[in-house]
């Protein structure tokens, strides 16, 4: 059965690149097909594999294609998913640091390794936890916050985020007890970054009226249009208000492995608390988040419970019980995926792939604005742009029609895919150059299409 699926896969990675990049039509038909009440009975593994490989992959988004430049992409790396057999296949709990010390402290060493990469150094212990990615992260640096700021009473608490935050702090917010009338969204400037100065103003009113301003959250990186928040300046107001400071860097925070990156990213280590996708930035599959925090007592603080079924926790700090720093208690051994790769390729291999990217992004912002009548609406701050066809005396409907179909023609020719936003009020196009595969030959074609999609536009 293994080496069956092994040969399939090797089979799919190959032909990845001739792979269309969007299949989905029918998608509802297909569903309705599927659906089966409970088998008795088994079936070849043969059999499921076709139906797998040969039927419902192929009718998906192409997530692992170097063409995908579409939300924000995953890679997908064959590495992490040697290290989920292995994980998978010995079944260790790691969740509490006595079940499998060894297995613990790799994943430890991983957090250890994402606070270097942040920029966390002492006085304080800094630490973290591997989550299923940023939603998660979020809620949890939103729990911590609220009980190392608030206590258990918060129903005066205030929460401030930009007008470019990502929907999952919002959620976040709700899931920990707060009110809508409770999260202040402050408007941007014209780089779609978080206003410090409008920051100000709304914890200054909030003040007046005698609620509890708590925390702030920032975006290294929005999903938008990749702004990066200035986090200096946002961190200079939280200390000034003695704010928890969370920066959401789910997309951008591991570009602070290069120093363009690090410079875009300048005031990341300041954060009380940060989150990071190893599932984008890092190229691994889905379902690889991370929360890193300055101080990991805070976490413990927190979230740690015990119940007399379970083991005695670590009194000694060095080690880390992953049950006592999250809502998880049951959770997959998540630090192999993340621990393999970079054990086997060293840092360098990811620092120089993602300065590619940085590199493929300007390269194709700067072709895609040469082409007439294209505005560039959010310059590459690391590798994500948006852009739009511009219209003089076209009325915004009309324009954000235009620009739909613009869209729908450069991917329909499968080479790439991309996907569109609302930017201020109007419809814009977006590109992510995130991929491990994606090199200048597909940015190449990227250009091609969106060229002759322009051209097609005018006439």
């Amino acid at each position: 059965m293994v080496a069956l699926a092994t040969r399939e896969i090797v089979r799919h990675v190959a032909s990845l690149p001739k792979q269309p990049m969007h299949a989905t039509g029918g998608g509802r038909k297909l569903a309705k097909s599927l659906r089966e009440s409970l088998p008795e009975t088994g079936e070849p593994f043969e059999t499921l594999a076709k139906l797998l490989f040969s039927k419902l992959i192929p009718r998906t988004f192409n997530t692992a294609s170097p063409g995908y430049m579409a939300y924000i992409p995953g890679g997908g790396l064959l590495h992490a998913a040697v290290a989920n057999l292995i994980a998978d296949s010995v079944n260790r709990y790691v969740g509490v640091w006595i079940a499998a010390p060894g297995l613990a402290q790799l994943e430890a060493n991983v957090v250890q390794w994402l606070c270097e990469i942040v920029g966390y150094q002492g006085p304080t212990r800094p630490g973290g936890v591997l989550t299923s990615g940023g939603s998660m992260s979020n809620l949890i640096a939103l729990v911590t916050a609220r009980q190392t700021k608030l206590g258990d009473r918060f129903d005066d608490g205030v929460v401030y985020v930009s007008d470019q935050a990502h929907h999952s702090v919002l959620k976040a917010a709700r899931f920990a007890g707060f009110r809508d009338d409770q999260v202040r969204v402050v408007a941007t400037d014209a780089r779609f970054r978080l206003s410090a100065s409008g920051l100000r103003e709304a914890i200054a009113r909030d003040l007046h009226e005698g609620n509890r301003p708590f925390l702030v959250v920032a975006s290294a990186g929005t999903t938008n249009t990749g702004a990066i928040d200035d986090l200096d300046a946002v961190a200079d107001v939280a200390a000034g208000n003695a704010l928890w400071f969370h920066v959401d860097g789910a997309y951008g925070g591991f570009f602070a492995m290069t120093a363009r990156g690090k410079r875009a990213l300048r005031g990341l280590e300041r954060a009380d608390s940060v989150t990071l996708d190893p599932h984008k930035s890092l190229f691994l599959p889905y379902g690889t988040g991370a929360l890193v925090v300055r101080d990991a007592e805070r976490l413990r603080a927190a979230h740690a419970m015990h119940a007399t079924y379970l083991p005695p926790m670590q009194p000694d700090v060095d080690f880390a019980d992953f049950c006592d720093l999250g809502p998880e208690l049951s959770r997959d051994f998540r630090g192999l995926r993340v621990w393999l790769p970079l054990k086997l390729h060293g840092a360098g291999v990811f620092r120089a792939a993602l300065d590619e990217k940085l590199d493929l992004a300007q390269a194709a912002c700067e072709a895609i604005r040469q082409l007439p009548g294209v505005e560039i609406v959010a310059e590459p701050e690391l590798s994500l742009f948006a852009f739009c066809l511009s219209r003089e005396g076209m009325d915004a409907r009309a324009l954000d029609k235009l620009n739909r179909a613009l869209m729908k023609d450069i991917n329909r020719r499968q080479r790439v895919f991309v996907t569109g936003t609302m930017a201020r009020g109007r419809f814009v196009l977006r590109v992510c150059i995130l991929s491990f595969r994606t090199h200048a030959d597909r940015v190449a074609m990227l250009i091609e299409d969106v060229a002759l999609a322009v051209a097609r536009a005018g006439a």
